[in-house]
């Protein structure tokens, strides 16, 4: 196992290395000014041949590769064009919110999924499945940004002042201040990584608030959290449903499923003991491509709710040309999705023990 491990580790850093350079590459072929695009149209051209040398943007893309990589060993992306602060910053808080966002619809979109596929399955060919079956096609069919919409309308307009009303944009009440566990817990941490650690997980507000023991706090932002969950999950949350059942018809066909029935095992010990662990395979990897979506594709959602995430700031960097932030973004992201690979993978030798992945 660990020798596996450490192959898949070694052979990711040329696909990292690769994406970090076709990004590079990519947004500075792109026919744009991105003097004019910061400073304005009316900026001179002097002003722009400056703008332009003192950022190293007339070197050669190779030479200005090198100096990226030389920044990015020493743990700096460099500092924002737009806003004149370092990239670090900038993820450190913007990116707690995509990833608190990323990780609640993944929770709805398996806590609803998931069972839903198995009453599917296991009702096949009944109206169950085929209403199951209906909705999660309806599900993938709705875009994000309608969907958003319409829940915000029907929870905070058309239930307003009932038990059922949730609060249609923004990630906390107003008159709500989180405070972060580290001070609830007497910590004085020095400028540095792990201070930089204890940020952003304490921008996370339901996991700061669950360290911090502030339940308040947690309420309000669970309630925040259930729209934009709702809206970003339902794609995924149908995906997974559909997988479910697919996987579980399968696995319920199967001779030991017939045998373990036949030995007068209890049904729900069969379905979810002996049938629903070996129909996980596919859905792992399905859940693994959901969350790494999620996190990529939360734009739209975002910007809905008015949620100061990734998305936002990721599309302003990109019309400003703000080569920064869209390397520092890509990069995080491209990370993300080569440690879920390597966890879905790990996952199948726990699953399955036949699977050998040394």
């Amino acid at each position: 196992m660990t020798t596996y491990i450490l192959r898949r580790i070694l052979s990711s850093i040329p696909v990292l290395f690769g994406i970090l350079f076709a990004t590079f590459a990519l947004a500075r072929w792109i026919p744009s000014d991105p003097c004019r695009a910061i400073l304005g149209e009316k900026a001179t051209d002097e002003v722009c041949d400056r703008f332009i040398h003192e950022h190293g943007l007339d070197r050669p893309i190779p030479i200005q590769f090198g100096y990226y990589l030389n920044e990015i060993a020493h743990g700096d992306f460099g500092r924002s064009f737009r806003y004149g602060e370092p990239v670090s910053k900038i993820l450190v808080e913007r990116l707690p919110t995509t990833v608190e966002l990323s990780f609640s619809a993944l929770f709805v979109a398996l806590i609803i999924g998931i069972p839903l596929g198995v009453i599917s399955a296991v009702k096949h060919n009944s109206w169950i499945d085929v209403l199951t079956m209906f909705w999660a096609n309806i599900g993938v069919s709705m875009p994000v940004f309608w969907l958003g919409l319409m829940l915000a309308y029907i929870f905070a307009l058309l239930l307003r002042d009932t038990p059922f009303q949730l609060p249609p944009s923004g990630r906390l009440s107003p008159g709500v201040l989180p405070t972060s566990f580290a001070k609830a817990w007497g910590w004085e941490l020095e400028p540095g990584f792990l201070a930089s650690v204890v940020d952003f997980l304490s921008r996370m507000n339901i996991l700061n608030a669950i360290l911090s023991r502030d339940w308040d706090l947690l309420k309000d932002a669970v309630k925040h959290l259930i729209l934009p969950s709702l809206a970003l999950g339902t794609i995924p949350m149908a995906l997974i449903a559909r997988m479910t059942r697919s996987s579980m018809l399968e696995v319920l066909g199967q001779d030991y499923i017939r045998t373990a029935r036949a030995k007068g095992l209890p049904k729900a010990k069969v379905v979810l003991k002996h049938a629903l662990r070996n129909a996980l395979l596919p859905l792992v990897t399905v859940i693994g491509l959901s969350l790494g979506s999620l996190l990529g594709g939360a734009v739209l959602t975002e910007t809905v709710f008015g949620l100061n995430g990734v998305g936002r700031i990721l599309y302003d960097a990109i019309t400003a040309r703000d080569y920064g932030i869209v390397q520092a973004f890509t990069a995080v992201i491209a990370i993300f999705f080569v440690i879920l690979n390597l966890l879905v993978d790990i996952s199948y030798a726990y699953l399955d023990p036949r699977i050998r992945l040394e």
